[in-house]
């Protein structure tokens, strides 16, 4: 039977993949529990007084130095090696990069950097639309609404049915492409990854015909900048072959690796319905997983491992997400609200069972 339709506490009491047999599930103590406002208001209490909403201006100004410094150091090593296929080295060192630079643009949407909307803008645009080719004004309000309906199948945009479908119903209404794709979408979700880096810069640039575009002319310029310079580079350093081969790794590494950042977090949680009606609180950790790991996984991830405090919180500076984790967790435990943390490799492995699961009834 399939749980799109049912409510999403009994989705979750049936499981999502191995979401059971991960979660720890508490009752409340009512003689621990602060009963002042709402289960949100008492949490974030604890938060701000543990001084977890402060902004780090250090972190980040040391943070920025170095991805910038990588980004320009990684085209200086591109024209020094020239005609060669060791090129493909600096591609791979391209695509981490650029999506670090991805990460410290997420956290500049969030105004985690900076505390008013200028300075962040500013820094975004240029991060993001000249150093990367990515629309930062589509970006920060898509990302926005994500955050406002995780997993909302009628209000969250990431899972809105494009190639991949997410529920046994966006299966029932899908065709063509997507029809054909869903009976065996799990194995296709890493190769189409790959072509993830393409779909952001078009979408970029689609955007800015919409009316409700911020400032689409500076968007255009720096868009237009990137391609501009980027294409030049290649094209100018590499001869045609080489510089074909070294575009499809490097944005076919730089879609992977965002992908595989963001795919961890909710793919295989709870898919909300208009039926479904939670609080804040609950509405961001249902659908949320954190994953485990120390710096490395930290680093890696653009501690978007810690994905259940930065919905809660996303404001919160990256570096306090860890600090804030056990008192989540712990707080979790007093409400009764269920809290999934898990391994890397096992957090792919619900994501990719979930969206077997869903293409299950064309397989029959």
């Amino acid at each position: 039977m399939s749980t799109e339709h049912l409510p999403v506490s009994r989705r979750i009491r049936q499981g999502c993949g191995n979401f059971h047999r991960n979660v720890r599930r508490s009752v409340a103590n009512p003689s621990v529990v602060d009963t002042r406002g709402s289960d949100f208001a008492r949490l974030a209490r604890r938060i701000s007084d543990a001084g977890l909403l402060d902004r780090r201006p250090v972190y980040y100004a040391v943070r920025l130095s170095i991805v910038v410094v990588a980004y320009l150091g990684c085209w200086a090593l591109f024209a020094w090696v020239g005609d060669s296929w060791w090129q493909l080295l600096v591609a791979v060192a391209l695509a981490v990069v650029f999506a670090q630079i991805g990460f410290v643009s997420h956290d500049l949407g969030h105004r985690q950097v900076f505390r008013t909307r200028r300075p962040s803008d500013v820094t975004g645009l240029l991060l993001g639309n000249l150093g990367i080719g990515l629309g930062w004004g589509w970006w920060t309000s898509k990302h926005n609404r994500h955050h406002a309906n995780p997993n909302h199948e009628d209000h969250d945009p990431d899972v809105s049915p494009a190639v991949i479908v997410w529920s046994t119903e966006q299966v029932e209404r899908s065709s063509g492409l997507p029809r054909f794709l869903a009976r065996h979408q799990a194995f296709w979700f890493f190769p189409l990854l790959t072509l993830e880096a393409w779909h952001l810069h078009v979408a970029s640039f689609k955007a800015l015909l919409a009316p409700a575009t911020k400032r689409p002319w500076m968007e255009l310029v720096l868009l237009t900048g990137h391609v501009v310079l980027y294409f030049g580079a290649v094209f100018t350093v590499l001869p045609f072959g080489k510089a074909l081969v070294f575009l499809v790794v490097h944005q076919g590494l730089f879609g992977l690796y965002l992908g595989s950042t963001f795919a961890p977090n909710h793919k295989g949680m709870p898919v909300l319905t208009k039926n479904d009606k939670l609080d804040f609180l609950r509405k961001q950790v249902l659908t949320s997983r954190n994953v485990r790991g120390g710096l490395f996984t930290d680093v890696a991830l653009g501690q978007l491992n810690y994905q259940i405090e930065h919905h809660l919180f996303p404001n919160m500076p990256a570096p306090n997400l860890r600090k804030a984790q056990p008192i989540v967790e712990r707080y979790c435990a007093e409400v009764g609200v269920s809290y999934l943390q898990t391994g890397l490799f096992d957090s792919y492995g619900q994501a990719l069972r979930h969206l077997h699961e869903v293409g299950a009834a064309l397989r029959r």
